[in-house]
């Protein structure tokens, strides 16, 4: 077992009671019998997905109810990404995960065996059915000058972030900082290392998901740069008017995984299995890719989106964490387990 894995078993009943609830509530219907819960899944998700998933499900609903006469209700519960796959260890019944980041399943996988290893191999384009990247959300007419990671640096710039430990939306903000450096500096790790640490110098506060980062800087005014998913950006534009705020697109950025899977223990025990696997798939259908894009994730099926969504999110020169740093394991242990990069940055003050 991984540190990473090791500190998500620690802490798992440290969760929100926001988390707590919905899990309470799945809980009561995984007990009920098999005939009265087959009509009802529980999607755990990670945070900026909220209004995502309440088209995604009302679609698939429809489209279940036309394929088979079949009412399907599919609740959701979002969170950080990190601290959601920790409910799902501790027991809350998920039918499927949707979160944030490849190492959250994975943790999932390796720590309750609830999930089958080769979980990517399950689903299309490796249980990946949308991607995304990071972009800077910053005030009205960008008045520190935001263009680039190297901006991030800067002595007079505070930069809102959610903490990486906690928030896959952290993690990806991390490794993009990170990617970036290594490109310019040629290849250095102790340089790009080194640029993280710069970074987070100009950290003042730590969320625990990126939805509350998107509040510290949003709502309560902290900060001049918020680091983001694409589609989180231009949720804040629409929910707070596009004159406050601008996105700012840098010249290139981290290519972002936010995967997919069916819990299989969760669905066997509940008889759900039909079902959910059909919601998964739902995933990859042209309607589905056509409301990713509209919520400004990037489909990768880009043909099933309307023109005019695909026009908002940008050609950016992306880049594969893993072709930096390698598989998922090794990310995870060299970046966030304990004593890893981010905890040694910590220590040092950041």
């Amino acid at each position: 077992m991984t540190a990473h894995a090791s500190k998500i078993a620690r802490s798992a009943t440290r969760r929100s009671g926001f988390l707590a609830m919905a899990g309470l509530a799945a809980i009561a219907c995984f007990g009920m019998p098999a005939s009265a819960r087959a009509a009802e899944l529980l999607n755990v998700s990670y945070d900026p997905t909220r209004e995502l998933y309440r088209d995604i499900n009302a679609a698939f609903a429809a489209d279940w109810k036309a394929k088979t006469g079949e009412e399907i209700t599919v609740r959701a519960s979002h969170g950080g990404s990190g601290a959601q796959a920790r409910t799902v260890i501790d027991g809350v019944p998920a039918d499927v995960v949707t979160l944030g980041i490849p190492s959250d399943i994975d943790a999932i996988s390796k720590i309750s065996k609830k999930i089958s290893p080769d979980w990517r191999s399950k689903l299309p384009n490796e249980g990946l059915p949308y991607t995304s990247t990071v972009v800077f959300l910053v005030r009205k007419g960008n008045p520190k000058g935001v263009k680039d990671w190297a901006d991030l640096v800067n002595p007079d710039i505070k930069v809102i972030t959610p903490n990486p430990k906690t928030s896959a939306g952290g993690r990806w903000n991390f490794l993009a900082a990170w990617g970036y450096a290594y490109e310019k500096e040629g290849k250095n790790a102790e340089k790009a290392n080194a640029f993280v640490g710069q970074v987070y110098k100009n950290v003042p506060v730590l969320d625990t998901g990126a939805r509350g980062s998107t509040v510290t800087f949003a709502q309560r005014g902290l900060g001049d740069v918020l680091p983001t998913w694409e589609n989180e950006a231009f949720l804040v534009l629409q929910e707070f008017g596009a004159d406050k705020f601008d996105v700012v697109v840098p010249p290139s950025s981290i290519y972002a995984e936010p995967p997919v899977a069916i819990v299989d223990a969760n669905v066997d025990a509940k008889g759900t299995r039909k079902q959910a696997e059909a919601y998964l798939q739902f995933l990859y259908t042209d309607a589905a890719q056509a409301i990713f894009a509209k919520h400004h994730y990037r489909p990768i099926k880009r043909e099933a989106a309307d023109k005019k969504d695909l026009a908002l999110l940008p050609e950016i020169k992306l880049f594969k964490i893993e072709d930096l740093q390698g598989g998922w394991d090794d990310i995870q242990k060299k970046n966030f387990d304990n004593g890893g990069l981010f905890d040694q940055l910590s220590k040092a003050g950041r």
